[in-house]
């Protein structure tokens, strides 16, 4: 480095982007800050057409990326942004196999050598300012415009969202401040909740038939309504365009689902085995007539008490709930601040949305689960759960 030139500088880089369709009209944000001074030295935006979210927020952090280098060559820059997949994609942590993100990811990481760029996933709350620039990209892409730096209100209207703050408030205080003074019931310093979209497997044969068909019985895969119902919520998850990690249940049905949702969106599927449905003993394969013509004692016992079993040593609602809840605090640990899609069955989500509620067991009795269904459940820092949607099909229709 010239010495002239002096010490180099040390940037933070916010991006994001944004596809109002997902594939639809998309654009990108990005600023960048003085490290020290938490200055405003470069906004960037632009609308980019028909892109997904995903590649709209590479595209974002490309941008950033390259104003950084513009002003410093040999700057150090630590990237902020609420996209966990790109966070951990560029971090190393996970691997990028979607195409359209390849070449955007391989080209971000030259910009700088290696080991001079840091990553740090952030809550949408904390990152408005890129969001804002994205959004006026996309604004003027609408208009049949390009965006304008002199024309842009986002910083302006990022700074009216936090408290007064004096001259020597660091930024870390401001992005606090803004937590603070953002609506909500919750403690401020609780961050943001592992959501999870609780997505039950698509029809099989035995769905339309109400046969029990839990992880004891023949293991069936997708019936061609099943298929068609997956592609439907994968579309209406991707226009979402939030959904940050996938895990499912072992269960053939549930990893079919799975993997059509995790080729629409881009990610990689991890299997869990604790979603997985309850196991029915003798009853596997049976209708509801049927178990209480052949079984009424066991029907009724096991309609009475969550401690019993279905005929042949089949899973008890009891345990199936301890399983439910080792693994749900086993995922909250994992995915703390992250919206997770769990596929699974209609056991396990009814007990998730039972033991958010605070339920008696007997209220699984009392809830309607179709295939294909969203469900959502947040959970906070400080043990609190807050169930935000159930059995959604409009997607279906």
């Amino acid at each position: 480095m010239d010495g002239a030139r002096g010490r180099a500088r040390e940037y933070v880089v916010e991006a994001d982007g944004g596809s109002r369709g997902n594939p639809g009209p998309a654009g990108y944000g990005a600023v960048v800050l003085d490290a020290a001074t938490g200055e405003t030295l470069v906004e960037a935006a632009e609308y980019l057409g028909v892109v997904t979210n995903n590649v709209a927020e590479y595209r974002g952090l490309l941008a950033g990326l390259r104003a950084a280098r513009e002003l410093d060559p040999d700057a150090t820059v630590h990237v902020r942004m609420d996209s966990k997949l790109v966070v951990e994609q560029m971090s190393g942590r996970w691997k990028i196999k979607h195409p359209d993100m390849k070449p955007l990811a391989t080209e971000a990481a030259r910009v700088f050598p290696p080991g001079r760029v840091t990553y740090e996933w952030i809550p949408r709350a904390q990152n408005k300012h890129a969001d804002r620039l994205a959004n006026e990209a996309m604004d003027a892409g609408a208009r049949g415009e390009q965006w304008s730096p002199s024309d842009s209100t986002a910083e302006l209207d990022t700074a009216t969202d936090a408290v007064p703050t004096t001259s020597d408030t660091s930024d870390a205080d401001v992005r606090a401040a803004r937590t603070v003074a953002s609506p909500g019931w919750g403690p401020p310093d609780m961050g943001a909740p592992a959501t999870f979209v609780l997505l039950r497997h698509g029809e099989t044969p035995l769905t339309p038939q109400k046969r029990f068909s839990g992880s004891g019985g023949s293991d069936p895969s997708l019936s061609p309504v099943g298929r068609e119902q997956a592609e439907k919520v994968a579309a209406s998850l991707a226009r979402r365009g939030t959904v940050e990690a996938i895990v499912a249940s072992p269960l053939a049905r549930t990893r079919e689902t799975a993997g059509i949702v995790a080729a629409r969106l881009g990610l990689e599927v991890a299997v869990e085995e604790g979603l997985r449905e309850t196991d029915f003993g003798a009853w596997e394969g049976l209708t509801f007539g049927e178990v209480r013509e052949r079984y009424p004692e066991d029907m009724d016992a096991w309609l009475a008490s969550p401690d019993a079993e279905p005929t042949g040593g089949g899973e008890s609602f009891a345990a199936t709930g301890a399983r439910i809840a080792a693994t749900r605090d086993k995922l909250v640990a994992a995915h703390a601040g992250r919206t997770v899609l769990l596929v699974s069955h209609v056991t396990p989500i009814k007990t998730f949305l039972r033991l958010a509620l605070g339920a008696p067991p007997k209220s699984l009795f009392r809830m309607e689960l179709s295939a294909a269904s969203l469900s959502a459940v947040a959970y906070y820092a400080d043990g609190g759960a807050s169930v935000r949607l159930f059995n959604e099909t409009s997607h279906l229709r």
